[in-house]
């Protein structure tokens, strides 16, 4: 069944971003059938663009018809961008898109991102609003909402593969990390900080790791979209809060395939952690489809009194443009 996606295309040139297996490339193709596609997946395509980025420019030179070009996951072949800012600048007439599932090269080499010359965009799993009638709520804590994985007759395997393909497989291929067993155990580890406060200390001492390779671990998982940290909202008593940040994967699926589990565990407190993620991957969708600069946030004081999310923002919800009826339905 197609589902329809919650995005709005900027008239603009723009990056989407966002992890392996939301949808990127399948909106693109679907929705600019008659684009210049260059996809750096391909074996061929990455040899020769690494190689020789100016290539780009000749390639939409051969193709003036071409008003689309798409060039799909920038970060295998950053140095591609600094050809496609050139483009942009004699072909204002085209439209250039650049999707990735890691801002990691593109940070660390400091890669010129077009100069602010085009928008960011994000792609997320499903939300149930996308879904409508076919939300299960029952199966999205179970196995997530990431497309590819939803869209399997088996939805267990899927997130198995999912998690040996574009994960453990996304970090080796990068070269970001020299030790996959260490890795993996960290994986097992940070599954239980998934929902609560974040403790890089205890999670070093889980896994007999340093601190500081924990936190390398982390920056990863954040750089390839996997997870994210949500900071202490502070805009109020701030000596009266706590100040670890709190930590969610993308998606509850992962969470709930990496988390291991037993007789011995808490199922309610495991559900509570899936349910908890579930809302926030929807505050994080609901915001990116609105364009809205507006951060979310937690509140918890030292005693203990919290509260899960604060979204902080001007006009985050009283503006017309969150009024409308599309609003998401969670």
């Amino acid at each position: 069944m197609r589902i329809k996606r919650a995005f709005v295309f900027p008239e603009n040139s723009f990056f989407l971003f966002g992890p392996r297996g939301t949808g990127k490339s399948t909106i693109l193709k679907e929705t600019f059938p008659d684009s210049l596609y260059i996809d750096l997946l391909k074996n061929e395509e990455f040899r020769v663009y690494s190689s020789y980025p100016e290539k780009i420019g000749e390639v939409v030179a051969a193709n003036k018809d071409k008003k689309v070009i798409i060039v799909d996951e920038i970060q295998k072949v950053p140095d591609i961008l600094s050809q496609i800012h050139l483009m942009m600048e004699l072909y204002r007439d085209k439209l250039f898109i650049m999707t990735g599932s890691s801002a990691r090269k593109l940070k660390k080499e400091g890669t010129n991102l077009l100069g602010g010359r085009a928008y960011k965009k994000t792609m997320h799993p499903f939300t149930a609003s996308e879904l409508g009638s076919e939300f299960n709520l029952e199966q999205a804590l179970e196995f997530g909402l990431i497309p590819v994985v939803y869209d399997s007759n088996d939805k267990n395997e899927a997130l198995n593969a999912y998690i040996d393909l574009y994960v453990r497989e996304e970090v080796m291929m990068e070269g970001l990390t020299r030790n996959i067993g260490n890795f993996s155990r960290f994986l097992e580890s940070v599954s239980f900080s998934h929902g609560a406060q974040l403790n890089i200390s205890n999670i070093a001492r889980d896994c007999q790791i340093e601190r500081k390779t924990v936190e390398s671990y982390i920056n990863i998982l954040e750089d390839l979209l996997l997870a994210h940290r949500v900071p202490v909202f502070t805009k109020k008593a701030q000596r009266h809060l706590s100040t670890h940040p709190k930590f969610y994967f993308f998606d509850t699926g992962l969470y709930r395939k990496l988390r291991p589990s037993g007789p011995l565990d808490n199922t309610g407190e495991i559900g509570g952690a899936a349910l908890e993620g579930l809302v926030f991957q929807h505050l994080r969708a609901f915001l990116d489809h609105r364009s809205t600069d507006s951060k979310i946030y937690f509140w918890r004081t030292k005693s203990g009194n919290e509260v899960d999310f604060v979204v902080y923002g001007k006009d985050v919800f009283g503006s017309k443009k969150f009024c409308k009826p599309q609003t998401e339905r969670f």
